[in-house]
């Protein structure tokens, strides 16, 4: 036991008599020095007192497109520690194709009686579905927050990275590493962070004066293989880089890179978007706009927490800045030899 009290204590920052006193649930420590102390048993692994431990009240459905994307379940993760935190349980539905579709979940989790939903790029990015399903859940009371996509006519709490910016960022960086044919490989056009991110690639090269032929934006869908049709097309349309709609995606346009004989980065570069996990460790190392997943992740919790709680419940959309990561994907454009 006084091993493991030093060792919160170190990493806390306070005494091992703090440590006990939280450990115990006595009285007189402040609201901030509890969190850290428990915050420290929880990074060091050691399990909390029953006391301790969060209460959950009535579960609280989270809607997420298949887990093949790595960054999916990366904001699982956050999602489901933020809502346990908070004293919730979090009941996780996630589609795959040919299985249950978003409607029938949300009739599931109504069965359950749960407090709110969290969507994730789900049919509300869809501009060609229906809002009818979302406004059924406004007139019954459940508490509703989406992650990535927006809706005008429903008044709910939308959270999102900035597509558009995220699509400027790579357009710069590839910019600035001499590249003047970039091309775009996208999922389908009917998404709104596809809509944005097209918006802000286009908004770029005509910003840097860049000539963006037709063939020099490609739509797909998010996958190895989607990306894999794209990056063919663009390396045949003379595209020296690709700005691409997801780390998947850019997984795919450097199997066309290579399938055409070719060399990434050396002839041509690729970024990606998301900064999936284990981006740094591919073949090459895959340069990516990052989407800030933790602050997406605890913004939207808070946002179904304070409808849940307060009944605050307005129409908003916080939308979050993403970071250029540079890797070994992208590099100097390729001088034509003399």
């Amino acid at each position: 036991m006084t091993s493991r009290l030093s060792d919160i204590a170190a990493r806390a920052g306070v005494s091992e008599a703090t440590v006990s006193r939280v450990l115990n649930s006595k009285p007189g420590v402040a609201q901030g020095t509890r969190d850290a102390v428990l915050a420290a048993l929880d990074v060091l692994g050691y399990r909390r007192p029953d006391s301790l431990r969060p209460r959950a009240t009535r579960p609280v459905g989270l809607i997420v497109p298949e887990l093949t994307n790595p960054v999916f379940p990366a904001l699982v993760q956050i999602i489901e520690s933020a809502l346990v935190s908070s004293g919730f349980s979090p009941m996780l539905c996630t589609q795959t194709p040919g299985g249950m579709p978003e409607d029938d979940y949300v009739d599931l989790l109504l069965d359950q009686g749960v407090s709110g939903i969290i969507f994730v790029s789900g049919m509300h990015a869809d501009t060609h579905a229906s809002t009818m399903r979302y406004h059924r859940l406004m007139d019954r009371g459940i508490a509703t927050v989406f992650v990535n996509g927006y809706l005008d006519d429903i008044s709910a709490g939308f959270v999102s990275c900035d597509d558009a910016v995220a699509a400027q960022l790579a357009v710069r960086h590839l910019y600035d590493l001499g590249h003047r044919r970039i091309g775009l490989a996208l999922g389908p056009k009917r998404y709104t962070p596809v809509i944005r991110r097209r918006a802000g690639f286009l908004a770029e090269t005509r910003r840097l004066g860049l000539d963006t032929p037709p063939e020099l934006i490609v739509e797909s869908v998010f996958s190895v293989e989607g990306g894999q049709a794209t990056g063919l097309a663009l390396v045949d349309a003379g595209a020296t880089a690709v700005v691409c709609g997801s780390d998947i995606m850019a997984l795919g346009v450097v199997r066309a890179v290579r399938g055409r004989g070719l060399d990434v980065p050396h002839d041509v570069s690729v970024i990606g978007y998301d900064d999936s996990p284990l981006m740094a460790f591919v073949d090459p190392p895959l340069s990516t706009v990052r989407q800030p997943i933790a602050d997406l992740g605890a913004a939207a919790v808070h946002a179904l927490v304070d409808v849940i709680r307060d009944g605050a419940e307005a129409r908003s959309e916080l939308i979050f800045r993403p970071e250029l990561v540079v890797r070994a994907s992208t590099g100097p454009v390729r001088q034509p030899a003399r």
